[in-house]
């Protein structure tokens, strides 16, 4: 197609008004409900410029992007008033198109008017394509939406040119991490730490985080281990001009079965539970200040829509401030709760873990320790959690943690391995369990020394983490050079023959230069003769466990058979694996 049947074709779309609005929505996932949808636009299905990616990129070669935002803008708003969509609607926005000298600014807000959509509902979604060099005029356009009510939003942070200053400088009230950082997360530790660090920023910038471009159940678990909340990719849900309204059909099934990560504590929220009492959102505030009066240990009350399911939250101190204004009471004495309570709150369900929901409140700032959670069950109201409760619960496990942590690693020790092994055998999960062992550590230390011999186990520790996917692995430390790996996915050879390698490579530091070219050292053996050594190597047995064989062991037998198939591991020279499959007879291989 030449740029002349191009540029007709961009034309022809502007003019009739050709565009098409998909929806793809964003899905909070404690709550289990969708926070609102992006709105993506598509040309004509029959033109050239269907693709969004063709159709802006001629759009800007034109000089026509300005234009066709805001036909996109139409189109979006439009279907998603003709929908009756609840939640946000997330419209993108290119920094090059504020910056116009042609934009006219306040359109978008008069359409929203005209259609009955308050700004509170829209987000404007910053996308960078391009260099933005006009700071203060970029900053200004954007204050100028959030001044008319609108949120702001930047799209693919880390992948533009500058969208950690935009970051700094716009204070975002949304940041979405670039799929390149989503994409294969449970197996990159360095995208795990990238996703982390987000994560800490966002908390300290009160910005909330979507996590977008999810393909797979594992990316998906790794986020939600990790604390993020608001997500959004194919897996869930494709864009679509009819999306779905129900975020629970969406959801896989491990993100809301209640499954157990290995390394954490296996007992649900039933120990926070309080059930108080709620009220609807019709109820009189007046009658929601009786409740507070009569019941002086009463911080928070859900408020439910007619299916028992929370939408808002009133707190006693929140809704004391609102009633301290001049002629406040007389005017919203008998007015409904609807319009004071908070509908920024969290929920969870009753079968999430400890561990997450203190991972969800440290990562909302606006928390405040006096402020109750709710507590669901598929979705209905059950009653509330104390804050104060889950930071008491918490800091007893830490103690319990730290009181088994191995004391050179920090991680955990025998007393956690029994209790990880045992909930594997519970939950009838397939795993592999693997006994990891350095071969030639003794003569090593004897060599280089204990400080030297503490690094390599450093090293080690370090290279076990980075290969656990925290949503379904365990590591943790026996004792000296042995330690102890629970992998939950098929692909558990692939990823210890990695394992090897990388400890290999990590251990070439640690030997001198006449060791490394001859591939060995001399040393002292237990008898006290001098003797030739390989170079440090892993050993590593290889329980491999099944759903229907988990009925027939218990945590010590477990770990007996991992024992054993490290022994023969020991048997074979260099790195080396030895099988023993709980459904077959053993079998080896070297490495």
């Amino acid at each position: 197609m030449t740029v002349t049947e191009q540029l007709s074709a961009l034309s022809s779309i502007l003019a009739q008004s050709g565009l098409h609005s998909l929806f793809q929505p964003i899905v909070c996932l404690s709550e289990r409900r969708i926070l609102g949808y992006e709105a993506l636009s598509r040309g004509p299905s029959n033109s050239p410029l269907h693709s969004p990616i063709n159709l802006f990129a001629v759009a800007r070669h034109a000089g026509r992007l300005t234009e066709l935002e805001v036909s996109c803008r139409e189109s979006a708003c439009r279907r998603f008033s003709q929908q009756q969509l609840e939640g946000k609607l997330f419209l993108n926005v290119s920094p090059e198109s504020l910056l116009e000298p042609q934009y006219q600014s306040g359109r978008t807000l008069k359409l929203l008017q005209s259609l009955g959509i308050p700004p509170s509902r829209v987000v404007i979604e910053l996308t960078e394509q391009t260099p933005t060099d006009d700071f203060q005029l970029l900053f200004n356009a954007l204050h100028h939406y959030r001044d008319m009510g609108f949120s702001i939003a930047l799209d693919d942070l880390g992948a533009g040119y500058s969208s950690l200053r935009l970051w700094s400088e716009l204070r975002p009230d949304y940041v979405k991490i670039d799929r390149h950082f989503i994409d294969g997360i449970h197996q990159d530790a360095v995208k795990r730490e990238f996703v982390g660090s987000i994560l800490q920023i966002a908390k300290a910038s009160r910005a909330k985080v979507i996590a977008e471009g999810i393909e797979l159940a594992e990316e998906l678990a790794v986020l939600t281990e990790m604390g993020v909340d608001l997500v959004q990719g194919y897996l869930l849900c494709r864009p679509q001009e009819q999306p779905p309204r129900d975020a629970t059909a969406m959801l896989p099934s491990a993100t809301h079965s209640g499954a157990v990560v290995l390394g954490e504590d296996g007992r649900d929220l039933s120990a926070l539970l309080n059930e108080q009492p709620a009220v609807s959102g019709d109820t009189a505030t007046l009658e929601v200040l009786a409740l507070f009066r009569r019941q002086a240990n009463l911080n928070s009350l859900a408020v439910l829509d007619h299916a028992q399911r929370p939408c808002g939250i009133v707190h006693r101190h929140s809704l004391s401030d609102a009633l301290l204004k001049p002629f406040a009471t007389d005017l919203y004495a008998r007015k409904p709760i609807s319009r004071l309570m908070n509908e920024d709150f969290l929920a969870v369900e009753l079968n999430q873990s400890l561990q997450k929901v203190s991972r969800l409140l440290t990562s909302r700032a606006r928390q405040r320790i006096e402020e109750d959670f709710i507590i669901t069950q598929n979705g209905r109201y059950l009653g509330l959690g104390r804050v104060i409760d889950v930071l008491k619960l918490i800091t007893e496990q830490k103690l319990q943690q730290a009181r088994y942590a191995n004391p050179l690693t920090l991680l955990p020790g025998n007393v956690p391995i029994q209790q990880c092994l045992t909930r594997l055998l519970q939950q009838q999960r397939e795993a592999a369990i693997c006994y990891v062992d350095i071969d030639s550590f003794k003569p090593f230390n004897d060599i280089y020394g204990y400080a030297k011999g503490d690094e390599v186990l450093l090293s080690l520790a370090q290279c076990l983490s980075e290969r656990v996917d925290p949503s379904r692995d365990f590591v943790g430390h026996i004792g000296g050079d042995d330690f102890m790996l629970v992998l939950g996915s098929k692909d558990w050879e692939q990823r210890l023959n990695v394992l090897l390698d990388d400890f290999q490579n990590a251990c070439r530091r640690f030997y001198r230069t006449e060791h490394l070219e001859a591939g060995c050292f001399i040393a002292h053996n237990r008898v006290g003769l001098r003797q030739e050594f390989p170079l440090l190597s892993l050993s590593i047995g290889v329980v491999q466990l099944h759903a229907h064989t988990c009925a027939q062991l218990d945590a010590g037998q477990l770990a007996d058979l991992a024992s054993q198939a490290k022994h023969h591991a020991k048997d074979v020279p260099g790195h080396s694996l030895y099988l023993i499959d709980t459904a077959l007879a053993p079998q080896a291989c070297s490495g």
